[in-house]
Order: C-alpha cells, then structure tokens, then sequence
C-alpha cells in the first residue's frame, strides 16, 4: 500500500495521526500479520509497536519502522509528547480502548482504511487467484460418492486438501450441510452421514487474502429446479454488474428472478460482499446499501433459495469489477450427488 496517499487522504479529513489495532489494517499497510497484541501509529513517520513473540518476524515484513509493544498504556506515554490534533481509530475498537485514548487524545471514528482497501490492486488480485486455486483445486480432488461419511468427515478431508496445498487455514469454518440441514445457510458440519442435496461453502487463504466458493451438489428433479432458478438469478445479477452501478441493484437484480418463481421469501440473505484479507468487506449487494461498484473490487455472487424443513441451495462466485464482471472462480455449477 502506498502510505503517503493515506496520509494525504488522512489530512484532507483532519486527522492529524491513526492508532490501528486490527490485524488486517495492520496487514494492509505494513505487510507484516500480527499473531498477538500489536498496535500501528500513522503520522508523517509511521511506526509498528509489535509483540516480543512477532518482533523478528515482523522486522522481516514490515515496510514501517518497528519497536516493542508492551502495553496501551506505554504506547500513550510515548505519543503524549510528540501527537497532537485529532487522532483517528478504527470503529471495530474496543470501548475500553475507545475510552482509554479519549482521556488524553482528541479521536474520532475513521474507516479511512477499510476505504482503500476496497480496491484491489493488481497483486492483490493474483493473490485472491491464488486462494482461489487453492479452494478449487482442492474441491476437485473430493469423493462425494461415499454416503457412509458424514460431514464432518468431508469437512476435514477438504480442509486438509488445502492446507496441503499452501492454504495456512480455511478463510472460515467450512459449512457442510446435508439434507434438510442445508435450509441453514451458515450450518456448521455435523455427525450427519451424508444425504441430498449437499451445500459446501469453502474458502482458502493464499499470502493473507482469502477466497469464498459455494456450491450444492443435488440429485433429484426438485433440486435441479430449484438449483436452475439459483443459477438464473446469479446470472442476471452478474450481467448488470459494472462500475457505477448501485450495490443495491445488484441484489434485486438476483432477488426478483427468485421472487417471479415465488420464492422471494426463501431467499434470506443478500447477494454477496466483498473480498479481500478479510472474508467479509465492503461492499454489501444488499438492497440497504448505498454504495456503488467501482473497478479494482471483488465481490461474491451467491444468491440462494432455502426450503425450511426440506432444502437449500446456494451457489457463490467472486467477481472482479472491472468495465464489466470478470468471474474469476471455474468450478462447475451444476454438480450432481452420485451414489
């Protein structure tokens, strides 16, 4: 990240300073991944304040000067001197952190770098890909046709695929969800043996930036209709994605297919979100939010239709927003349960 427009974005709001605590802001700025309490000080001369446990790794990494971390407390008495003017702090912050800087610092809620984290740059975007790879190369080499394993069993094995293919953990808990089970879009994988229809929603990390992939695999004429009013909703929403387009189009774009098939109410959550070093960023394809789409985001595509008691049905993409949408995930969408 180039630190000198943040600074510029961060004087043209008044800011004179920012304390960041989050790892992912950390990571963004300085390219170096807190493992413990770890705490980012922008100004004219940025400076990381790391851990004993992450000091040589982080003096590896970082792009910023780094120094030891040993407490708030600390961190205060040493910017007392030299910080004035208003200090910016993530809104994710604790309370008691919130509270602690006001007591001597005049801060103020920023998103500042949530802002430019939107926008993928080129690298970041190989690095998306390369999560991506990882998530379905690793789905490929799964065998669904044992209907003796239960989820958690499938679960395992492809989060074992890839770890053995470079991902340092899933991007989230893996949801594995069979049957009936797969009418909670966030069910966690169960001792359940195998059944129809299977939704798997899987992601990987690939040099801190993650992916997020779903698809259900179904077996009967029921599934396949409703897996083709799915697909078709995706599909238009995709179509009008661009830049300059509202977040909010995009989600009704998906939700009105869904609803001319009469399953608006099934369809319980938005369209999708952004994609970066964290699993969820901005923007939200809901129909709430008022931003836009601009080049350089990359966001998911997962409209769905759940069935209380009987079924779900998802299936998710990432898109990169250039003139137009650029899919970027490949696995088949329309995959069948074999015994």
């Amino acid at each position: 990240m180039k630190i000198d427009e943040l600074i510029q974005t961060m004087h043209q709001e008044t800011l004179d300073s920012l304390f960041i605590l989050k790892p992912e802001n950390i990571t963004y700025v300085t390219g170096f991944k807190p493992t413990s309490a770890s705490v980012l000080i922008i100004k004219e001369e940025p400076l990381l304040f790391s851990s004993k446990m992450d000091m040589e790794e982080a003096q590896q990494k970082s792009c910023v000067p780094v120094v030891e971390f040993k407490s708030v407390d600390e961190v205060k008495k040493s910017l007392k001197e030299n910080l004035h003017g208003k200090m910016g702090v993530e809104k994710s912050m604790s309370i008691g952190t919130y509270q602690k800087l006001g007591e001597d610092f005049q801060v103020e809620l920023t998103d500042v770098i949530e802002r430019f984290r939107v926008f993928k740059s080129k690298k970041e975007i190989q690095k998306i890909e390369g999560a991506i790879k990882i998530a379905e190369d690793s789905f490929k080499e799964m065998d669904f046709s044992d209907f003796s394993l239960s989820e958690n069993n499938l679960a395992a094995q492809l989060e074992y695929n890839m770890r053995k293919a470079g991902s340092i953990k899933p991007s989230f808990e893996t949801i594995m969800a069979s049957g009936p089970r797969s009418s909670f879009p966030h069910a966690s994988a169960s001792s359940q043996k195998l059944e129809s229809p299977l939704m798997i929603d899987w992601g990987a990390f690939y040099q801190n930036y993650a992916s997020d992939i779903t698809r259900t695999l179904i077996q009967n004429q029921k599934e396949e209709e409703i897996l083709a009013i799915v697909l078709e909703a995706q599909k238009e929403a995709i179509k009008i994605m661009k830049p300059g387009v509202k977040a909010s189009d995009v989600d009704k774009a998906a939700r009105d297919v869904i609803k001319e098939y009469g399953y608006g109410e099934c369809f319980i959550h938005s369209t999708g979100h952004g994609v970066g070093l964290e699993i969820h960023e901005k923007p939200s394809l809901s129909l709430k939010s008022d931003e836009k789409l601009e080049k350089g985001m990359v966001i998911t595509v997962e409209p769905g239709i759940y069935l209380e008691g009987k079924f779900g049905i998802r299936v998710e993409d990432m898109v990169l927003i250039k003139n137009r949408a650029k899919v970027l995930t490949s696995i088949p969408r329309e995959l069948s349960l074999n015994h």
